[in-house]
């Protein structure tokens, strides 16, 4: 190995029968080494065992430094000598993370189409990796693994050549974990370890942290050091994390997010805010006498499910723009196992609120969940025109975040909860809004807030209820 180059690896061991299976869920084949370009070296997938009791999936990762290094130069303007000769060894560091994330996408997504149920399921997983960088030591990576559920085995390591620098750990851990959720705890963990990231942290990281981390996060003891070393010490972007953790809110045990607990209304504890909105919503449905219900930009499903749980509801349609986000609903929801009776009332359909479809009529009731604030300002009108000129369901609810509560989040007067926001309106533009859309359409609209309300800024989400005769 030259001086150039920094080889990393990480094994991940089943002894699940039939043990191959693992090749089934990464999507790579015990049979070939496979081998995927990135953009600082090469990421080599292969298997040093592969029998029906035991099998173990390597990736091996080639650090090319130099290259590294040009990539690196080419963002900042610096081509000095010392970003080759300064190089640390790349240990299981950002690296290994971003290279996990890209060759095994799709097993940390948990989508198994040649066997679902075994993605579903916790599996005896051992994951090895015989040198990470830790600031911190042997026991913060027991700090951050073993509430995950992993026995955690770890000692520290110093590397030959780099005596001074003993920070590097040996570590290996073992459980029963959905693979998926593995791959994710450790797309997360491992540049928190390292505490650096190779790569330039924009806003899009709060992204990747939520959608990797919100099963989990929110419930971690560790979770402040994790947000904030994963966001690389950016203070705003660890506010925007808790504050979308707030909102998607998919943790176990939710009752440990600070985020969370502020959100909760009086004698709610600490129900996570999308748990009381979607209440909300149920309770102004009920109210409205609705038997069909069209949930407009429904995402991974959790309104559909609540509403399937309501016998009321006779005809339930999901409708998205996002085809990726109709597959979530579909497993969420468990589709294929779903009882015939309660399958009858459902239906998923792709499509967008800013154009009109024929399939959006119908409906006694539809409902714009935390969506109005997705679309460019530029498309309301248009979504106005589909939602309340076109398809004229008797009864429209809609829910926004109100930003005058934005700063009990911690976030400042120009920051959004959310990086896909493209606006957030306080209650007197929101009103001002609805009052319009109501008059031109021929709806009456009464205002609620949904969550516990501060004094001064009112509750954390808006809601609009538009009736018409």
């Amino acid at each position: 190995m030259g001086w150039h180059d920094r080889r990393v690896l990480l094994t991940i061991t089943t002894t699940a029968r039939p043990a191959t299976d693992l090749g089934r869920l990464l999507r790579k084949h015990p049979d070939r080494v496979q081998s995927f370009e990135q953009s600082f070296g090469t990421a080599w997938v292969f298997y040093p065992e592969a029998g029906e009791d035991r099998c173990t999936a390597a990736l091996l990762l080639e650090v090319d430094a130099a290259r590294l290094a040009r990539a690196h130069a080419r963002a900042s303007g610096d081509a000095t000598l010392k970003q080759y000769v300064n190089d640390r060894p790349y240990a299981a560091s950002s690296l290994l993370a971003v290279a996990l994330g890209k060759v095994f996408s799709t097993a940390r997504s948990g989508v198994s189409d040649e066997r679902p149920e075994l993605a579903a399921s916790a599996l005896p997983l051992e994951v090895a990796l015989p040198a990470v960088p830790c600031k911190g030591g042997p026991d913060l990576v027991r700090d951050l693994f073993a509430p995950l559920g992993w026995e955690v085995e770890a000692e520290a390591v110093p590397l030959p050549g780099f005596d001074a620098d003993s920070r590097h750990v040996r570590v290996r851990l073992r459980g029963e974990v959905r693979l998926a959720d593995a791959l994710s705890q450790l797309y997360v963990l491992l540049p928190v370890l390292d505490d650096a990231k190779h790569y330039w942290v924009d806003i899009g990281e709060v992204d990747k942290l939520v959608r990797s981390g919100g099963d989990w996060l929110a419930a971690h003891p560790r979770r402040g050091l994790i947000a904030r070393r994963y966001l690389a010490h950016r203070r705003s972007y660890e506010r925007a994390a808790f504050a979308r953790l707030a909102e998607v809110a998919e943790a176990g045990d939710e009752d440990e997010s600070p985020v969370e607990e502020e959100a909760g209304e009086p004698g709610e504890g600490s129900l996570p805010l999308h748990r009381i909105r979607i209440g909300a919503v149920l309770d102004a449905l009920a109210a409205s006498g609705a038997a069909s219900v069209l949930d407009l930009g429904c995402g991974s499903g959790k309104l559909l499910d609540a509403l399937l749980d309501d016998p009321r509801y006779t005809r339930i349609t999901g409708a998205d723009v996002s085809s990726r986000a109709l597959d979530q609903a579909e497993r969420a929801l468990r589709l294929d196992r779903m009882p015939e009776r309660r399958r009858r009332r459902l239906e998923l359909i792709q499509g967008s609120v800013v154009y009109r479809d024929k399939r959006f009529a119908g409906y006694d009731a539809a409902v714009l969940m935390e969506v109005i604030e997705h679309l460019d300002p530029g498309r309301l009108p248009a979504m106005e025109r589909v939602v309340f000129g076109a398809a004229r369901p008797r009864t429209v609810v809609v829910t926004t975040p109100n930003a005058e509560y934005n700063a009990r989040y911690g976030l400042a007067g120009h920051e959004l909860r959310h990086a896909d926001h493209r606006f957030e309106w306080d209650r007197a533009r929101f009103a001002a809004w609805a009052e319009g859309v109501a008059a031109r359409h021929g709806y009456r609209v009464r205002f609620e807030g949904v969550g516990a309300a501060d004094p001064d800024a009112g509750a954390p989400t808006q809601m609009g209820v538009f009736d018409r005769d």
